[in-house]
């Protein structure tokens, strides 16, 4: 990614710069709308059938990985056809092909403002300093591996010295903000993407269990179950030579209960589990219910055949998996409307105006979701906040390339997107371990980090007519 926008970033007109870096920006949220898409539509085709212990299937993920692996070869043969940097030739000492390639764009330029008749002249090349000299010194007396091995030392040596350059002077104070910006704009946006879809799988699992059955003081004796028991609790029953044929449990749980000369034949379980009950002469023949489900139970003349091991889970049995990928589609979908106005606006209102405003928004945007009491509404507010959000991320790349010169650009892009997935990381971790305990806290301080993050983006410099260093 830091290599991208500081590629396109050198080649790209003062005057749309921001508004082309925005649109290259959408291009990248639509992988994310693709591989989500693909998710959602590949996952529910081909089903979750997972048979690891027992037999090999065809498994959906290895669908999914494939078609998320074609834009990606796609792009390395795009990349043959896209001329090397200038600034890397110049570094080679490539003068002539460095100055063809700046020509080239120089003319596609003036054509696109009207006035072809503009002649492309150079006067002056600066030269970046290599500092190579160790190399020089031992490329004629030392041996392979210590030619090799000061080679890499300097290449080392020459990516620290660049990197230390992104904290002094002029850019020392651009940094410091920046950094401040990048790492609270992750930390809110990771933190509360993770949180909205655990907060609405939570959701999902309270209104779930209020619909809960309860069974109590049953007697079944010489009975053929062989239809699906779904979200239910028997306690202190008697089942007495009955049997359990082509069965689903899917979250059922039975407590001291007695199950006494029956069978279970062909069952299919998920989140079921038999707590203090005892079976006597029972035959389990081809079930997936393995040992960890039997919870302080006793199992008196018992007899297993072929219990299937592993994850037996399919599509319609966990329909949570289908709804998750759902979620984070529309959650990546409303960011296309958000980035096609932000490339709109980004070179009219200004990239400090639009970074400022957009995360301030979406700080005070958190703040609905006090009243986010259903899944809809959680929706509704996920999109929201990531259809405000993506604007401050788009204005943020713009800024980013825009405020380093052309030998610190990458570097210091690719450090503060480093800092930007470590800030990620902590987000969920904290944002995660709160779902279920409080919504304050994570409103709260999402909002907070936002807000104060907005302010310190508002005192960047203005870069939207400096031209790039």
């Amino acid at each position: 990614m830091p290599t991208v926008f500081s590629y396109f970033s050198e080649v790209l007109a003062r005057e749309k710069r921001g508004e082309h870096l925005s649109w290259l920006c959408m291009f990248w949220m639509i992988g994310g709308i693709y591989a989500s898409a693909m998710a959602w539509a590949i996952i529910p085709h081909y089903g979750w059938s997972f048979s690891m212990g027992s037999a090999y299937q065809f498994h959906s993920w290895r669908v999914f990985v494939i078609v998320c692996a074609l834009p990606c070869v796609s792009s390395v043969v795009a990349l043959t056809f896209m001329p090397e940097s200038p600034r890397f030739l110049l570094e080679v000492g490539k003068h002539d092909e460095a100055w063809m390639i700046l020509k080239q764009i120089h003319d596609t330029n003036m054509r696109a403002r009207g006035q072809p008749e503009k002649v492309f002249t150079v006067t002056r090349i600066k030269t970046p300093k290599q500092i190579d000299e160790l190399i020089e010194i031992e490329s004629d007396t030392g041996t392979w591996y210590r030619r090799c091995f000061v080679r890499i030392r300097t290449e080392l040596y020459g990516i620290w010295l660049t990197f230390m350059r992104c904290f002094n002077y002029p850019v020392k104070d651009n940094t410091i903000k920046l950094t401040a910006v990048w790492f609270t704009l992750s930390f809110g946006y990771y933190g509360l993407s993770v949180w909205f879809p655990d907060v609405i799988k939570h959701l999902q699992s309270d209104e779930y269990a209020s619909r809960v059955k309860h069974f109590r003081n049953e007697e079944v004796s010489h009975f053929v179950f062989n239809f699906t028991l779904e979200n239910q609790i028997h306690t202190n029953g008697e089942y007495i030579n009955d049997r359990f044929i082509m069965m689903k449990f899917k979250s059922v749980t039975f407590e001291d209960s007695l199950f006494k000369n029956c069978v279970f034949e062909d069952i299919t379980s998920l989140n079921t589990y038999f707590r203090n009950c005892t079976f006597v002469n029972t035959t389990f023949y081809n079930t997936d219910l393995e040992q960890y489900k039997f919870v302080d139970s006793e199992l008196i003349n018992c007899t297993f055949f072929h219990v299937r091991t592993g994850c037996q889970i399919s599509f319609d049995d966990d329909y949570s998996a289908y709804w998750i990928y759902f979620v984070n589609f529309l959650g990546t979908l409303a960011v296309l409307p958000g980035n096609i106005v932000s490339a709109l606006l980004m070179d009219r209102i200004g990239r400090l105006t639009m970074l400022g405003g957009s995360m301030v928004l979406s700080g005070i945007s958190c703040f609905f979701l006090w009243f986010g009491t259903s899944e809809s509404m959680m929706i509704g507010m996920l999109c929201l906040y990531n259809g405000l959000t993506i604007s401050a991320w788009n204005s943020l790349d713009v800024i980013t390339v825009e405020l380093y010169p052309t030998d610190r650009r990458a570097t210091g892009f690719g450090f503060l997107n480093a800092l930007c997935k470590a800030a990620a990381v902590l987000g969920n971790l904290i944002f995660g371990s709160l779902v279920g305990i409080t919504k304050a806290i994570p409103i709260l301080l999402a909002s907070t980090v936002l807000v104060c993050g907005g302010l310190v983006g508002l005192r960047l410099p203005d870069t939207r007519t400096q031209v790039l260093m």
